[in-house]
């Protein structure tokens, strides 16, 4: 699992240096660089020297967290490469610039500095570009200077975000504290190329690690590069985003990056990597990220029924996907948090017309309107046609790559029960418990409250079955139409998963038949001994009229007997 006990796990390698045996003890929390050195340090070198590693076929060995680990007999062997004083020179300059690098990262942002600091990387980095022609009192002044610059940093004090206070509707304020820095971690190969599966398992990574695979998607998707991100500016955006998600049992951060995810999952498995634009994959990965932005935890029907300052703000219109729309650009237009500060003004506005238009599709009232665009030419799209990337008529809204985005995040954000069962079923519970509680509130606030968020009327499993036969086997069905490879990722699982649901009715149903069956006997036997008892009162009431009858008969009778006495007396 992604937690800090992963981060500590430690591993062992044997390597075999200067003629003898070592064990080199490690966690994962040691990068390459560190690792490296403490092979030369194991080999008697300083860690400026190149050293490399060997199995015993002769094989050259990677030096990082995944190298395999071996035993005693079989060593690894460790070989320091010969090079000369200035290439020594060369990798040492480099190495301290790299160091000073992380000093920056982990400062995260030092506004007063950042131009002046800037100015004196680029100087050092020309230099160390041509440090073969550099005499030596030139490196040691290169030195120098990169030193006083580390001094200058550790001298700072760490940034100090301003507040970020939201008076949201509701009288709800967001106080955002100082912006902490997170681990960015070094992702192995084998985490690489499962994150672009839709069966990556969302649970298993705690909120440091998601925050470092969403920044990893932006790297990895070349968005950084090609719109020249900041990426410390990615990295403070991605933990203000991540500080608006409130703590919902279903709408919350991770909720946030599990639909990321398969965003990212299928923009490689459709291949739109070499389709779309950078701008577009832009979008696309940054509606994800803030489709449910300050979601509180009640849907649009109970904005609009409880006539909450939101649905009043939007007159009712999609008031939560307009509310996430407006804390995205509040957050992006704050200079240190927007990530798109250096693109151009047409690419900007490109890019907050498709989030706006993408948050906006996520509404539910608005699927069958969506759907049906896509459905009206679905049969002629191409996505390498250019007249299909806009629209030609917008009264007769042509099928257009936009609605297919639309159509994108939409799949993406009801996607849970894509996934194995395992991933997808806390997901429905956390939904239910969500929707329960909603339904808990209406009930307490006399408004209407919808069936399936009624505790009393709903089951897990017809819940799942209606909207997975009726919502998301449609959707996704009519996705694999353009994109017929995606089939067998997307629409197996949900009929698997539909046929999971109906097994797990009908075994609902028996229990249910069972208690029922069960309560009715009771009720039945109840019901028969309180009659018996009925009879027995009913007999003891006649037995006692009875008895009085017969008192009376005696009385009279002793009363007739005593008279004839008498008169036989007389």
């Amino acid at each position: 699992m992604g937690s800090g006990a992963s981060k500590n796990k430690t591993r062992n390698i044997y390597i075999r240096a200067n003629g003898k045996t070592q064990r080199l003890k490690f966690t994962r929390s040691c990068s390459p660089t560190e690792l490296k050195d403490l092979v030369s340090v194991a080999c008697g070198v300083t860690k400026w020297k190149s050293v490399q590693l060997s199995s015993d076929d002769g094989s050259l060995v990677a030096i990082s967290w995944d190298v395999p680990e071996n035993d005693e007999s079989a060593p690894y062997v460790a070989t320091v490469i010969a090079e000369d004083s200035v290439v020594s020179e060369n990798d040492r300059l480099a190495g301290i610039l790299t160091q000073v690098s992380d000093h920056f990262v982990r400062a995260f942002n030092i506004t007063e500095l950042r131009k002046e600091i800037r100015d004196h990387l680029s100087e050092l980095k020309k230099r160390v570009e041509t440090v073969e022609g550099l005499k030596a009192v030139e490196i040691e002044k290169c030195k120098k200077e990169i030193n006083q610059l580390r001094e200058m940093m550790y001298a700072r004090k760490k940034y100090n975000s301003e507040q970020y206070i939201y008076n949201e509707p509701d009288k709800v304020n967001i106080s955002r504290s100082k912006i902490p820095l997170y681990t960015k971690y070094t992702l192995s190969q084998e985490t690489i190329d499962y994150l672009k599966k839709p069966t990556f398992d969302i649970w298993q990574w705690e909120p440091n690690e998601m925050l470092s695979l969403l920044e990893h998607m932006y790297h990895e998707l070349d968005i950084v590069r090609d719109l020249n991100i900041n990426p410390i500016t990615l990295r403070r955006w991605l933990l203000c985003v991540q500080e608006n998600y409130r703590n919902n049992p279903f709408h919350n951060f991770r909720h946030c990056f599990c639909v990321t995810q398969m965003m990212y999952g299928m923009i490689y498995a459709c291949q739109l990597d070499k389709h779309l634009t950078k701008a577009e994959l832009a979008t696309l990965l940054t509606s994800a990220v803030c489709h449910d932005l300050d979601h509180p935890g009640y849907n649009n029907a109970y904005q609009i029924n409880a006539k909450t300052e939101l649905a009043i703000r939007y007159n009712d219109i999609s008031p939560l996907e307009n509310h996430h729309c407006a804390v995205c650009f509040k957050i992006l237009n704050k200079p240190e948090c927007n990530v798109f500060a250096n693109t151009s003004e047409s690419v900007y506005r490109e890019i907050r017309k498709g989030i706006i238009s993408l948050i906006l599709a996520t509404d539910m009232a608005k699927h069958g309107e969506i759907t049906e665009q896509f459905r009206s030419t679905v049969n002629d799209f191409d996505v390498n046609n250019e007249k299909h990337r806009t629209c030609v008529c917008k009264q007769i809204q042509n099928y257009t790559i936009d609605v297919l985005k639309m159509i994108l995040i939409k799949c993406c954000d009801i996607s849970n029960e894509v996934r194995p069962m395992e991933i997808s079923d806390p997901w429905a519970d956390c939904l239910l418990e969500e929707f329960f509680q909603q339904g808990d509130r209406e009930k307490s606030e006399g408004l209407p409250v919808a069936p399936f968020m009624d505790r009393e009327k709903v089951t897990k499993s017809s819940t799942q079955i209606g909207f997975i036969k009726y919502v998301l086997i449609p959707l996704f069905e009519l996705f694999s139409e353009v994109f017929p490879n995606v089939r067998e990722l997307l629409v197996i699982p949900l009929m698997d998963a539909l046929e999971r649901y109906e097994k797990l009715k009908q075994i609902e149903e028996v229990d249910a038949n069972k208690a029922n069956n069960e309560k009715n006997e009771e009720e039945s036997s109840e019901k028969l001994r309180a009659e018996k008892d009925k009879d027995k009162i009913n007999d003891s009431r006649r037995a006692s009229a009875c008895l009085g009858k017969l008192e009376k008969s005696l009385i009279v009778f002793h009363a007739f007997i005593n008279a004839k006495k008498a008169r036989l007396g007389a």
